[in-house]
């Protein structure tokens, strides 16, 4: 396995990671044996970075990932944690808390949960509109000083935001939605990482699901996030799908799928930037393996790109209530 640095104050990664969120929530029923199974797979395929949310599935991600750990040098994995986004009973949300008392209270939590002396990086999921994000950062670099946390991360937030963050405490990572059909990190938010030395743990890589050539407008979601995404609906949906078709036959020209072709596309970005594999099935991990094999050539990711356009993609990435709730979509209509 290949790694990589995130940012010039991050940890060494494998070349992708593994986001574990499908594997509790918001994509409908997860078989908890086969995440298990997934996870070991993961590890024992040289993946070691695994990121997490204390929200996801609340708390149960980070039990799960405790289990999966049993019996495995904690060295050797990067457990990075999202904090901050507030859920109800009933699994709705309420929004975000970055408070300071709050990111230590949430921390002290997730200790338990993981079975863990530290985090490696820990990071808000989400901007807290009510607290400027020096205090927020301020006070995951007292915990980064007393050895609880190693890195400070961020999520999705736009350029100013990262300068401010930054000079409280140096950001190891930003993670952020980026993929075929979510570019809008390309227009300056990827210009000022670079500028500061952060790295980027690009999540849904194949959009959700989209890219992975296997979706279809006939599939039911029963209580699955993805059943109120702009991009998943009616119309937009047809129209993505076609986009899909026309990367399957690119894909297949090479022997490969839509899936492989999506995630090598995005390992070619840059050294700086780590795709997150939501892969909840062991199946699933092959494909992301199988990518980190697949070279490309200048007119091969040309004809990628012009299969999926930036901007004939249909549909936002999230619907009216989420977009409101992105800082890096404050000047990005992507």
């Amino acid at each position: 396995m290949n790694t990589r640095r995130l940012g010039r104050q991050g940890p060494q990664v494998s070349a992708i990671g593994l986001g574990c969120m499908g594997m509790s929530d918001l994509y409908g029923h997860a078989d908890r044996d086969e995440s298990i199974a997934t996870l070991h797979a993961a590890l024992d395929a040289g993946i070691t970075l695994l990121d997490t949310g204390d929200f996801y599935g609340m708390g149960d991600n980070e039990m799960l990932i405790r289990e999966a750990l049993r019996g495995r040098t904690r060295e050797n994995v990067v457990i990075s944690v999202k904090f901050g986004a507030l859920r109800d009973p009933s699994g709705g949300w309420a929004g975000n808390d970055g408070r300071p008392a709050s990111v230590r209270n949430f921390l002290a939590y997730s200790l338990k949960r993981l079975g863990v002396d530290y985090i490696d990086i820990y990071r808000p999921a989400r901007l807290d509109p009510n607290v400027p994000v020096e205090d927020t950062v301020g006070a995951i670099a007292d915990l980064v000083r007393q050895g609880y946390v190693r890195h400070v991360g961020l999520s999705e937030v736009g350029e100013e935001t990262l300068r401010r963050a930054h000079a409280v405490s140096p950001v190891s990572d930003l993670q952020i939605e980026y993929s075929l059909m979510s570019r809008g990190i390309e227009s300056g938010i990827l210009r000022t990482c670079r500028e500061l030395g952060i790295g980027v743990s690009a999540y849904g890589v194949l959009s959700r699901g989209l890219l992975s050539g296997r979706w279809s407008k006939e599939r039911t979601l029963e209580r699955d996030f993805r059943g109120t995404s702009p991009r998943f609906q009616g119309e937009n949906l047809e129209r993505n799908l076609q986009l899909v078709d026309k990367l399957r036959e690119v894909a297949q020209a090479h022997g490969g799928n839509p899936a492989q072709l999506a995630l090598a596309w995005v390992l070619t970005r840059g050294d700086d930037i780590v795709p997150l594999v939501g892969a909840r099935r062991r199946s699933q991990l092959d494909d992301a393996l199988a990518a980190l094999q697949v070279a490309m050539s200048a007119d091969e990711l040309a004809q990628i790109e012009a299969a999926v356009p930036a901007d004939a993609v249909s549909g936002t990435r999230y619907n009216e209530i989420g977009m409101r709730h992105l800082d890096s979509e404050r000047r990005s209509a992507h």
